[in-house]
């Protein structure tokens, strides 16, 4: 079945699972998959421009980092599951048109039974980019909750990797949206400094500097690099350093950076404009540098595809 957010009907789109390729619609997990009963999964996200993986390879190499971290032996090589990736957008390909764009969802669990001698489970699925879900912030900015449920203690799990075991992101979302529907959420360490929110990282702009929170208690995220690349680039200072709710609710900008969108402006914290409340000048100059890195223009694409005018 196909999330109703999306416009495109991707229960036929092409998918890797366990050295098959199948349609979608018949993934099937075991319900004994530790993945499922244990969230014992590994898995990356990243998507096309013009239907051509963007930073595939450091997709890979972060899933990979995790999976030795978590001991999940995915059966393939790094270059092989690159590979398949890459195999699976162009299988496809007649999809392009109507989709706009892909996403590509590799994602590894540790298999059925006790954690000894186990077949992994591997599925790559590609999907239409969710353009729905986000274009309208381009135009009007997105709302953000700083929430009381924390990000994981480093001496749980360290942030770097990227798994499934999630359930904080989940009361996180829950406790924006019990302030607003369609707040996302940030979250702060134990020691109440901002680390990032449920799939996305948190910037901020003040006096003309790009700041976000250092990189010890949060994901590493590929979009986030993207964008420090760019604004290092337009001469922007960029920096990293612990932040507070204050600093983010003085900020003059606000944005999240995150796969599908890559940048998504933020108008107001806990109901605490940002500036003007609208899309602010160096988060517009970021859009349009990204954009031209990757041969699209990513706001016209989204509302194009998302039928905005």
């Amino acid at each position: 079945m196909v999330s109703s957010d999306y416009k495109v009907d991707y229960s036929n789109f092409e998918t890797y699972f366990n050295g098959e390729w199948i349609p979608y619609r018949k993934v099937m997990i075991n319900p004994e998959d530790r993945g499922f009963t244990l969230a014992d999964v590994v898995y990356d996200v990243c998507r096309t421009f013009n239907g051509k993986p963007f930073a595939l390879e450091h997709h890979i190499d972060r899933m990979y980092r995790s999976l030795q971290y978590v001991r999940i032996d995915p059966g393939m090589t790094s270059d092989e599951m690159t590979s398949i990736c890459e195999e699976a957008v162009q299988r496809n390909q007649k999809y392009l048109e109507e989709a706009g764009d892909f996403t590509i969802h590799p994602w590894v669990t540790r298999g059925v039974g006790s954690v000894n001698d186990l077949i992994p489970t591997v599925c790559i699925s590609i999907k239409p980019v969710n353009f729905v879900r986000f274009a309208q912030d381009y135009i009007d900015g997105a709302k953000a909750v700083i929430v009381k449920t924390r990000s994981y203690s480093t001496d749980m799990m360290d942030p770097k990797v990227k798994h499934h075991n999630r359930m904080n992101f989940v009361l996180a979302e829950l406790e924006a949206k019990e302030v607003d529907p369609k707040a996302l959420p940030v979250l702060m360490d134990v020691n109440g400094n901002l680390t990032e929110g449920t799939g996305n990282n948190v910037f901020l702009v003040k006096d003309g500097i790009l700041k976000t929170p250092k990189a010890t208690n949060i994901l590493w995220g590929i979009s986030r690099m993207t964008v420090m690349e760019v604004a290092t680039n337009l001469g922007i200072e960029v920096v990293e350093e612990d932040l507070q709710p204050y600093d983010i609710y003085t900020a003059d900008e606000v944005f999240y950076t995150s796969t599908s969108p890559r940048i998504t402006p933020v108008n107001s914290i806990d109901n605490r404009l940002i500036g003007d409340g609208k899309p602010g000048s160096m988060t517009k100059q970021l859009l349009a540098a990204h954009s031209e890195k990757v041969g699209v223009e990513i706001i016209d694409q989204a509302l194009h595809y998302s039928g905005i005018s």
